[in-house]
């Protein structure tokens, strides 16, 4: 059975001038377990194809399949990590992240909740900074926070919204390799599929098992996928200085900004 499919996926948003297309025509089958980005300029959908796969909108057109189902909504096997962190201010680091278990881990007993909080707690570092409330903690630990809450719910599919792109160049890289660490020790014993939408190309590269590239908006679409054939594990030293690296910076700078000629995937 396919995993996660995009058939003639169209989204068009009623405007007081009329209607306006986001997104026309997009194809895309995403395996079980592989890391694919979606990156592309500013206005061409890439947050709104997340948006629309996590069933929080329906598209205008076409139809979205999960293990073989219509998406028509949000659901627990779909999680959602968005660039603004979306804790909730008057609860505890702990409690940010026990709250999302106790409500989607309902075969769980409380001790083995418990126990799945502490583990991804442990693995983003925050463990000694549990009952902290997020204002007493970077941005950097917040979003920590948030990918251990959507790690530790036990989700199939992790969808990204530019997940670091408000955070410095330091904290952004050890927090990509914490997120690459989370997503090969797997949640509930199984890997996990993660879908980012990003603007850095390096960090595309470094992450991806593909790269779904987008054309311009308005009416943006699939322009190319592009396989990033760098063996893992990834040490970030080592892939910054393989030809293949550099390859592929170029070819996706090719293609958006010397207007390749679109596509569909």
């Amino acid at each position: 059975m396919e995993y996660l499919r995009l058939d003639d996926v169209q989204k068009t948003y009623m405007t007081p001038r009329g209607p306006f297309q986001v997104l026309r025509r997009i194809n895309l089958t995403i395996r079980r377990g592989e890391f694919v980005t979606l990156i592309g300029h500013s206005g061409c959908g890439k947050s709104t194809i997340l948006s629309m796969i996590a069933g929080l909108e329906q598209p205008t057109e076409g139809r979205i399949l999960f293990k073989g189902r219509t998406v028509d909504g949000p659901g627990p096997d779909r999680v959602i990590v968005f660039q603004n962190y979306s804790l909730l201010p008057w609860l505890s680091v702990w409690e940010n992240v026990y709250e999302a278990v106790d409500a989607v881990c309902s075969d769980k007993t409380r001790s083995e909740k418990k126990s799945m909080v502490e583990y991804y707690l442990r693995m983003v570092g925050l463990w000694e900074h549990r009952y902290k409330k997020p204002s007493q903690i970077s941005g950097g630990m917040k979003q920590r926070t948030a990918l251990a809450r959507a790690f530790a719910v036990g989700s199939d599919v992790l969808l990204l919204d530019e997940p670091f792109g408000a955070l410095d160049a330091l904290t952004r890289a050890v927090l990509q390799d914490e997120l690459v660490a989370l997503w090969r020790n797997g949640s509930g014993g199984s890997p996990e599929t993660v879908i980012m939408v990003t603007h850095d190309i390096d960090e595309a590269i470094l992450l991806s098992d593909r790269i779904v590239v987008m054309t311009d908006g308005p009416a943006a679409t699939v322009k190319t996928v592009i396989d990033v054939p760098i063996e893992r594990p990834r040490i970030r030293r080592d892939v910054i200085h393989k030809p293949v690296y550099g390859d592929l910076k170029d070819e996706l700078l090719g293609h958006l900004h010397h207007g390749a000629v679109p596509t569909v995937s």
